[in-house]
């Protein structure tokens, strides 16, 4: 595989990724003291299987119907999400007020899909305690020819002003391979204290923002000596991540676009950061 995060190419080798351990064996019967063991022991727990692949793809639908025509492929449907290579005059930057995401994340049926008892009584069970969802439900959309990714980063350092207690869901809404724009996982790299990755906090291609680790994710493996955990994500898988875990995401560069879905959990008695209490705008400086 061609593979690059922010037009960085990353080679494909057994040295830099290494693939995802599953977990939904611990699901069928669930055990949850099994899954907390899982989840601090790797920094993640990867959940092929745990929601419906048809409610997953009809949210899909949903959202690519809201564009005006010219985004989807002609003759495509909206379930496909397929790129037709351009974005219709009219729509305004991704996320912000008027844009289809911004609306979606604020709609019935988004929180009809993150509301899924399932996803709650998981999060519950992992935090060992009642959980709620925080309002800050975030949507990325990506297609081909952006060379916009997430860079290596913690959750913990967007979130540093509540409670540590908190652990994130990332949905894949459709099928997410590598080259569509999946998530990837530094191993181990949740038991790494920060000083051992902050100098590469220096090297960025966005030098305004310290709260990002690296946009290179092939100097991070080299420099931290750990592999990036990948999986072929398809409509329905869930991953769960701790907040001090490193991971990112590579560029969408399949006809499919990327669509996923970010909720976190913390516990019902804690605090949380106050910025994730009201609904995810791309702009709100989050």
């Amino acid at each position: 595989m061609n593979l690059s995060s922010n037009g960085v190419p990353i080679p494909f080798t057994p040295e830099l990724f290494a693939p995802l351990r599953p977990s939904a064996d611990l699901l069928s019967p669930r055990d949850p003291a099994a899954l907390r063991r899982r989840l601090h022991g790797d920094g993640y727990l990867y959940l092929p299987g745990l929601l419906d692949r048809a409610d997953v793809l009809r949210l899909r639908g949903h959202y690519f119907s809201l564009f005006p025509p010219g985004l989807l492929v002609e003759g495509g449907e909206p379930e496909d999400g397929v790129f037709s290579g351009r974005v219709p005059e009219g729509v305004p930057e991704y996320g912000v007020a008027g844009h289809p995401a911004y609306a979606f994340v604020r709609s019935a049926a988004f929180d009809d899909f993150v509301g899924d008892p399932v996803l709650a009584a998981l999060a519950s069970q992992l935090l060992d305690a009642e959980a709620r969802m925080l309002p800050r439900r975030i949507l990325r959309h990506f297609h081909r020819g952006t060379r916009r990714a997430s860079r290596a980063h913690v959750d913990f350092d967007y979130m540093d002003q509540g409670s540590p207690r908190v652990v994130t869901f990332w949905i894949p809404v459709g099928d997410c391979p590598p080259r569509t724009g999946a998530l990837v996982y530094l191993e181990g790299s949740h038991r790494l204290p920060p000083e051992e990755y902050e100098p590469l906090r220096d090297i960025t291609d966005r030098p305004g923002d310290r709260r990002q680790i690296c946009h290179d994710l092939e100097l991070t493996a080299k420099a931290l000596g750990r592999r990036w955990l990948w999986a072929d994500f398809a409509a329905g898988d869930v991953m769960v991540h701790l907040p001090r875990i490193i991971h990112a995401s590579l560029d969408t560069t399949t006809d499919a676009m990327r669509l996923s879905v970010d909720a976190r959990f913390v516990r019902a008695g804690d605090t949380p950061d106050p910025r994730w209490l009201r609904p995810w705008s791309a702009d709100d400086g989050a």
